[in-house]
């Protein structure tokens, strides 16, 4: 098995992250979602420059995955958010996001346990995200990781509004 190496980026990364949240956000939700709102979305929810603008903001932390020297994924971590979590110092998982020849290659692991570990060098209590209801991969991922759901959310595609579960996990 080889090494996955997380490197902790910035703004010179920023296009390359747009490209890949772009990419792996089709390749993961297109087969269950119409092409007109697939498209609606990335058009007015998920453009280059949106995504780029995304990189360096105050608040937002990005690591790249690689491995063999390949980009295979990125994590975006998330200070400020519009859910509290109460009672808790708390970080957002915004995304964690494979590339799709790396999926069942440990990256999303990798990328996981560097946001743990990001959240304990800050002195966060726990660590939260969404996912949406019908990705059951992702949602056996962070389950099997130590992750509860707590909460309902909604997302909306397109003009798709879909029904996403809010899960958490402590991390002392």
């Amino acid at each position: 098995m080889s090494e996955i190496k997380i490197v902790q980026v910035g703004i010179n990364e920023a296009e390359l992250i747009a490209i890949i949240s772009r990419e792996t956000f089709y390749d993961t939700y297109a087969a269950e979602n119409t092409a007109a709102n697939m498209a609606k979305f990335l058009t007015q929810q998920f453009s280059k420059s949106m995504l780029m603008a995304e990189v360096g903001a105050p608040g937002n932390h990005f690591f790249l995955a690689y491995k063999e020297g390949v980009v295979a994924g990125y994590l975006k971590l998330k200070e400020a958010t519009h859910l509290q979590i109460i009672g808790e110092e708390a970080i957002e998982i915004s995304r964690i996001y494979v590339c799709k020849p790396f999926i069942g290659k440990s990256v999303g692991k990798a990328l996981l346990a560097a946001a743990i570990d990001f959240a304990k060098e800050n002195a966060k209590e726990c660590i939260w995200l969404i996912a949406w209801k019908e990705n059951k991969r992702a949602l056996e991922f962070y389950q099997k990781n130590g992750f509860e759901i707590f909460a309902e959310s909604t997302f909306v595609l397109g003009n798709d509004l879909q029904s996403d579960w809010v899960l958490k996990r402590s991390i002392r």
